[in-house]
């Protein structure tokens, strides 16, 4: 009976206060949009991040034929077989630990696998290279892939080696930027948290002050605080479970037409976010909603529901 009286006063409720229903929709609609889209451009990073630093190698380039301005190569010629022979040696027992694998490079065969897929014919600022003018190299795959200091401080003063790179310089520029379109995302959707909160109480409030009259009825006849309490409650709660449903919908759309209808298509060495990480960050976002409303709405009803 008491279920059934709490039921009907929330649906009379929401019929007599269809603004406010839809202000409080609209607005959590907004933030947990936002919230959703932050959520989701990290996940994106996050991705990729793990897929390219799978990916990524330290390249350790050897000392060419010729001039270089590095001192370890001062002799003006490339190492020897032996010479690589030894630094492969030299990387596996002071870098065991570290590096799970070492390829090696020669000229002719990063000329034939990336230089021309990068440069056809050859031709680079205006000249036409050949594999002469390209470097032995060692590819190492590291276990861990942060840990490329480590092997930078071991390989770059020794003799043959001009240089060591790590691949993820590459990625971290683009990265850098996405961090930062994350962050101003969050604090968005942070501002338009707390402006649901904020009208969710003052319109609950709003609401239990309106009807005044009739919360004093019902508690002269004997009815509890929370009685009185549960059918506003329920208005901000209803309010902010279609406002945060509607967002997933939203979310969900916006990675099927731009994500994997788009993105997936034209630019296809990424992998993305999809409708299963949607589908993961949903339950989170009306879970989260809910509770903000339930708690928004509690504390402001407690200064005109008083016991």
């Amino acid at each position: 009976m008491r279920a059934r009286f709490i039921l009907s006063e929330t649906w009379a409720n929401l019929t007599r206060n269809l603004s406010m229903l839809l202000s409080l929709t609209l607005v959590t609609f907004i933030s947990f949009l936002f919230i959703g889209a932050s959520v989701l451009t990290q996940a994106q990073i996050t991705k990729a991040k793990g897929d390219w630093y799978d990916k990524v190698e330290v390249v350790v380039w050897l000392c060419p034929d010729g001039t270089s301005q590095s001192a370890n190569c001062a002799s003006g010629k490339s190492p020897s077989a032996n010479e690589i022979t030894a630094l492969q040696k030299t990387i596996r027992d002071e870098l065991n630990d570290v590096v799970s694998n070492i390829d090696y490079v020669s000229k002719q065969d990063f000329y034939d696998s990336t230089f021309t897929k990068q440069y056809p014919n050859g031709e680079f600022q205006g000249r036409t290279l050949t594999a002469d003018d390209m470097q032995d190299s060692l590819w190492l795959k590291l276990k861990d892939p942060t840990k490329y200091q480590v092997v930078s401080e071991v390989l770059s003063g020794k003799e043959g080696v001009e240089d060591v790179t790590d691949q993820r310089q590459i990625f971290d520029p683009v990265f850098a930027v996405l961090n930062r379109a994350t962050a101003v995302t969050a604090v968005l959707a942070g501002v338009m948290v707390v402006v649901a909160i904020l009208l969710t109480g003052t319109t609950i409030r709003m609401s239990a002050a309106s009807r005044r009259t009739e919360t004093e009825i019902m508690r002269y006849v004997g009815a509890s605080n929370w009685t009185i309490r549960l059918p506003f409650i329920l208005e901000g709660t209803i309010a902010s479970l279609i406002g945060s449903v509607l967002s997933c919908l939203m979310l969900s759309a916006i990675v099927n037409v731009f994500v994997t209808g788009w993105l997936a298509k034209s630019v296809t060495w990424i992998p993305y976010v999809n409708q299963l990480t949607v589908l993961v960050i949903s339950p989170f976002l009306v879970v989260g909603a809910i509770l903000l409303s339930i708690i928004a709405s509690t504390i402001s009803l407690r200064r005109y529901l008083r016991a």
